[in-house]
C-alpha cells in the first residue's frame, strides 16, 4: 500500500478493489485473512458447456466488448477479480496480475505482477501475449491503461461493482467471458444464499448502532460514503453507518456530532489500536469511546468485493453484533 500521507489516493487505488495492503501483521491483533484456510466456497469448478465463441459483453462501463476465442492467457487488474478466476476454475490460464501484498489465493502469488496502484504496464501485458484483461477501469484510475490495450487489438472488459448486486453479477460476466459460465453461476448463487442468510439474521436486530468505519486518519479522517457497496454492506450488516463524503472524507466535528456507537478499525494493520483511538484529542466524548466499543477487523474481506464478500459481511456482522448467534 502507498504511504498513508494521501489517504484519499490510497483509498481510490486500494480500499475499493485493491485493499490487498491492509493484510494486518501478526501483532496488530486483527483477525487476518489466512490464505491457507478452507473456504465454504468452490475453489474448483465443476465441467461447464462452454459458451459460443466470439462472445459480445457490455461491462460495467457500458462497452460492449468482442472476445473472439475461449481466453487462454488472462490478465487481472483487480484482486476480487484475482480471487474470482482462481474460485471458478481459471487459475491457470492468468498470465498478469495487479499487485496483492495479501496473495489470495495462495497459489495466486505465482502470477506475474503486471500493474500496482499507481499504474499499468501496458507494454508487459501485451508481451504477455494476453487475450483477455479485466480491468477496474476508471474507477481505480485504469481507464488510460484500458483505451491503450484496445487499441493493442486487446479485449478490455471493466469489472467495477458499485452494489452487492453488482459484485455477483460481476462474478458471472467474469465467468461468461473466459468460458466458465456454469462455474461462475455456481459460485454465485452460493455467494447470495449466504448473504441472504447473513442478512436475515442481522434483519432481527430492531436498535441499529451507528457506526464509523475508520479507513485512515493520518491526513483528515477517511470512511467510506453512502453512495457506495460498502455503505450497502453496513446496511445489510443491520447497522447505521456514519457516512463520509463523495472524497471519503468527514471532519472531526461531524464524526463528534454523528456520535458513534462502534468504531471499526479498518486501518487497524497499521497498528491502530482501541488504546490509540482512546487516547486521540477530541475522541473521548464519543459513545464507542467510553464504551470501549472499538473492533479490529480485516479490512481486505469486508472491502473486497468478489468470492469471499460473504465473509466480509459476517466479520461486519461479528464485529457489530457479537450478541447475534451466526452459524
Amino acid at each position: 500500500m502507498a504511504a498513508r500521507s494521501n489517504p484519499f489516493r490510497l483509498l481510490l487505488a486500494v480500499l475499493i478493489l485493491v485493499a490487498a495492503a491492509c493484510t494486518a501483521p501478526a501483532s496488530s491483533g486483527v483477525p487476518a485473512t489466512n490464505p491457507n484456510a478452507t473456504s465454504s466456497l468452490p475453489t474448483e469448478a465443476p465441467p461447464t458447456s462452454a459458451p459460443t465463441f466470439p462472445l459480445t459483453l457490455t461491462d460495467d462501463e457500458g462497452t460492449e466488448v468482442v472476445i473472439p476465442a475461449e481466453p487462454t492467457k488472462i490478465v487481472s487488474l483487480t484482486p476480487a477479480t484475482t480471487e474470482t478466476l482462481f474460485a471458478i476454475g481459471a487459475g491457470s490460464r492468468v498470465v498478469g496480475k495487479v499487485e496483492d501484498i495479501a496473495n489470495f489465493p495462495a497459489e495466486a502469488s505465482a502470477v506475474p505482477v503486471v500493474a500496482r496502484f499507481d499504474g499499468v504496464d501496458v507494454e508487459k501485458i501485451v508481451d504477455s501475449g494476453a487475450d483477455l484483461v479485466i480491468s477496474g477501469g476508471e474507477g481505480l484510475t485504469q481507464g488510460a491503461a484500458v483505451e491503450q490495450l484496445r487499441n493493442a487489438g486487446i479485449p478490455v472488459l471493466v469489472s467495477y461493482p458499485a452494489s452487492v448486486d453488482e459484485a455477483l453479477a460481476g462474478i458471472r460476466l467474469i465467468g461468461t467471458a473466459v468460458g466458465l459460465a456454469d462455474a461462475a453461476a455456481i459460485l454465485a448463487d452460493s455467494i447470495a444464499g449466504q448473504i441472504d442468510e447473513l442478512t436475515s439474521i442481522a434483519g432481527t436486530v430492531e436498535d441499529l448502532p451507528r457506526v464509523f468505519y475508520e479507513i485512515d486518519v493520518t491526513g483528515g479522517i477517511f470512511t467510506p460514503p453512502a453512495d457506495s457497496i460498502y455503505a450497502e454492506m453496513f446496511e445489510l450488516a443491520g447497522a447505521q453507518l456514519i457516512a463520509g463524503d463523495a472524497n471519503y472524507s468527514i471532519s472531526l466535528e461531524k464524526l463528534v456530532d454523528a456520535d458513534p456507537q462502534v468504531i471499526l478499525l479498518g486501518d487497524a494493520a497499521y497498528g491502530v489500536t482501541k488504546e490509540s483511538v482512546t487516547a486521540r484529542a477530541g475522541w473521548s466524548g464519543m459513545t464507542a469511546v467510553k464504551d470501549g466499543r472499538i473492533v479490529a477487523v480485516d479490512d481486505i474481506i469486508i472491502t473486497r468485493p468478489g468470492p469471499r464478500i460473504a465473509e466480509g459481511l459476517r466479520a461486519l456482522i461479528e464485529a457489530i453484533h457479537p450478541e447475534l448467534p451466526l452459524t
